[in-house]
């Protein structure tokens, strides 16, 4: 998908790593896995493990905010890496009255307050909380990062795979270029909880769950522009039976330009051969520098696409590349 300019004016994330995108960067500069913690699992001797987002050093202040007062971690992440990311356009006086989208991409949405209530239902239904409340549901946290930021004009929430993350970044590059927001907040968030490090681990054994979010706010005034800019974003391109996942990622990689001096490549690649088959596969011929942030951090699932896009952002802000 080929776009007019679209500036990328602010980042944001939370990971295992920390709070911030400085703690993102220096996990990643220092090319060290960080630690794992276990993760009990109910009715089994031994945790798993997943790589958890440690406690922030201080509450963070948006928690006094009326709407958040029951919400889950997964919306905790989310609006950490909005607001770190929507920093710089707040402070901006010419940006004071501009109209905000927010897109929020989900894989997993938020599992601890359904996981709570099954529990409770089988211990005692009579004292279970109720399922049907607003925690429990994909649009929890985007309802609740629109309620804490203003001049908010348009909210979505999009459900899929860790690639919705660059089918949500289309949408808000989409939504300033027919004019109806002035800037885009596009996050990528997921929460752990056993149950996810369990699918997990019957899917892929050695993936580590982890958990956090990323957020990119995109504009078209290049003077909001915070050092890195879009250029285009590849077509969708599903696989099946008939199309499998090696040809999919090769017609992906057609649709990028050759290696160039200078460009870094922020890939998707963890610690299993079966599942990175077919992704490096396509990057097979790539003879550039690359960082793989879910070897560093883990399979954040959403929050990993979102940390790829951040990493690439914040290289190119930070002139460590031309491209990226």
């Amino acid at each position: 998908m080929g776009m007019n300019r679209i500036f990328v004016a602010g980042l944001g994330a939370v990971s295992p790593a920390g709070w911030n995108v400085a703690a993102l960067r220096d996990a990643l500069d220092k090319g060290e896995p960080l630690p794992t913690q276990p993760l009990v699992r109910p009715g089994w001797e031994k945790p798993l493990q997943a790589r958890l987002v440690p406690n922030p050093p201080v509450r963070p202040e948006f928690l006094a905010h009326p709407r958040l007062r029951r919400t889950s971690p997964i919306t905790h992440y989310a609006a950490a890496a909005a607001l770190e990311a929507v920093a710089g356009l707040r402070a901006n006086p010419d940006a004071k009255n501009c109209r905000l989208g927010i897109v929020v991409c989900l894989q997993s949405g938020c599992v601890q307050y359904s996981c709570r209530f099954y529990d409770e239902t089988l211990k005692n239904p009579a004292t279970a909380s109720p399922l049907v409340f607003p925690e429990t549901v994909y649009a929890a946290p985007t309802s609740h990062i629109a309620a804490l930021l203003e001049n908010v004009v348009l909210a979505y929430s999009l459900v899929g795979d860790p690639s919705a993350f660059l089918q949500g970044v289309a949408l808000g590059a989409q939504w300033l270029e027919e004019n109806r927001v002035d800037a885009c907040l596009v996050i990528g968030a997921e929460e752990t909880n056993w149950i996810i490090a369990d699918a997990l681990w019957h899917l892929d054994r050695r993936a580590i769950v982890a958990a956090g979010a990323g957020a990119l706010c995109l504009c078209r005034d290049p003077k909001l522009s915070a050092g890195a800019e879009l250029v285009a974003i590849t077509d969708a391109h599903t696989y099946s039976a008939r199309l499998d996942r090696t040809q999919a990622a090769q017609a992906m990689r057609g649709q990028l330009s050759k290696n160039s001096p200078g460009e870094l490549l922020c890939d998707g690649i963890g610690d299993s051969p079966r599942t990175d088959a077919a992704e490096r596969a396509a990057w097979s011929d790539w003879t550039g520098s690359r960082v793989s942030p879910k070897r560093i951090l883990g399979e954040g699932l959403m929050a990993a696409a979102a940390w790829q896009c951040v990493t690439a952002c914040d290289a190119l802000a930070g002139k460590k590349c031309a491209t990226a």
